[in-house]
């Protein structure tokens, strides 16, 4: 009995699929787009997201650490795979003998490349990350060009791009995304009068908000999953209905109690009964990426309707009120986030209840439970 539980993520891949295809629109000025799958691809699975965006013409892919490209090859995921994070001195080799595309952001890692490079008598070409305000990652903007002229003096090792990230595109008016915008065109622009490189800054927001950002390939995050960078606060509204949520997450009512008015839900007792009262036993809790800081705020769909946790959420275990439901039953389905009827929860929903946003939230829910792909 494999992989046998009563919770389950089921992850959309036509979902996936629109979405792609919808961003690719959208920044269809961009000679390519990188499909951006760290963090086990926002945990949706990242193997299983690599060849389903394959299949609808990606050939770019993003992640944190080598580690998670070797994973991707190994798997059989082929195109180009850049490692934003860096590597480790030990996993220069790593990334010549899987064709993986570093991106740099320190003289110690382009000199590591030079020397592997020179001991193979290969070249490998990287990108250059520059800080244009996320202060973060980078070079400084105005060392852009003499990084690249150390790299082409150097045997091994190449240019092949550049690249910075925006710290607050998700904010259409954000002045600090037009700086960045400038910023990273005047040294892009400089760049390219002695490197053939290819520019990408624009990620999911700034795909959405500033097309001017787009430059010669796009990087797509969490609108890939079906998501607005900006939340549910989003003023992008004409996405909304274009981007599809790929992830859904339900369970099982394991029992359900009637209990009298006055009674202690949970641990702690922080909600007590003001009325008769019957509660649903789920077997979901914080375990299973599930927050303990959406006790007595969260809602959940059973029978089409909105549904009260109530009392605080356990390891394993939660608490819900149904007592305005007729029919529900023990083994009844309960979802999380998804739809049901005429019902959806959102990622964004259970966010903003919990004080966080989707991307932590789908990224828990994820990693947590076992997934299944459904098309």
């Amino acid at each position: 009995m494999k992989n046998s539980s009563f919770n389950n993520v089921a992850i959309s891949r036509s979902a996936l699929i629109a979405n792609y295809l919808f961003l690719r629109t959208k920044a269809e000025s961009c000679t390519n787009m990188l499909a951006m799958i760290k963090a086990d691809a926002y945990g949706h699975g990242a193997v299983e997201v690599a060849k389903t965006l394959a299949q609808a013409g990606c050939t770019c892919f993003g992640v944190g650490e080598v580690r998670e490209a070797v994973l991707l090859r190994e798997a059989g995921i082929v195109g180009e795979i850049f490692v934003m994070l860096g590597f480790a001195e030990d996993a220069a080799s790593l990334l010549f003998e899987y064709s993986i595309t570093p991106i740099v952001y320190k003289f110690t890692d382009i000199e590591l490349l030079a020397k592997e490079g020179q001991r193979r008598n290969e070249e490998i070409g990287c990108h250059i990350k520059i800080d244009t305000g996320m202060g973060r990652l980078g070079f400084a903007p105005g060392d852009a060009l003499d990084v690249a002229r150390a790299i082409d003096g150097l045997s091994g090792v190449s240019v092949a791009g550049l690249v910075s990230h925006f710290p607050e595109a998700d904010t259409p008016n954000a002045l600090s995304t037009r700086r960045a915008i400038d910023c990273f065109s005047k040294v892009c622009a400089t760049l390219k009068t002695e490197f053939s490189a290819t520019c990408h800054l624009a990620n999911s927001a700034g795909m959405l908000n500033f097309p001017e950002s787009l430059f010669d390939m796009s990087r797509a995050g969490i609108s890939l999953y079906g998501y607005n960078p900006a939340g549910s606060s989003a003023l992008s509204r004409d996405v909304k209905p274009t981007l599809i949520p790929a992830m859904s997450f339900t369970s099982r009512i394991l029992q359900l109690k009637n209990v009298e008015p006055g009674v202690g839900i949970s641990y702690g007792h922080i909600f007590t009964t003001s009325r008769d009262t019957t509660l649903a036993v789920i077997p979901v809790g914080y375990e299973d990426g599930y927050p303990r800081s959406l006790s007595n705020k969260a809602e959940v769909l059973i029978g089409g309707c909105r549904a009260p946790i109530r009392g605080r959420i356990c390891m394993n275990m939660c608490m819900v009120d149904v007592s305005a439901i007729e029919g529900v039953a023990a083994g009844d389905e309960v979802v999380f986030l998804g739809k049901q009827g005429n019902e959806e929860i959102t990622a964004d929903d259970i966010g903003d209840w919990a004080g966080t946003i989707s991307y932590e939230i789908l990224c828990m829910l994820g990693h947590a439970n076992n997934k299944v792909y459904v098309d």
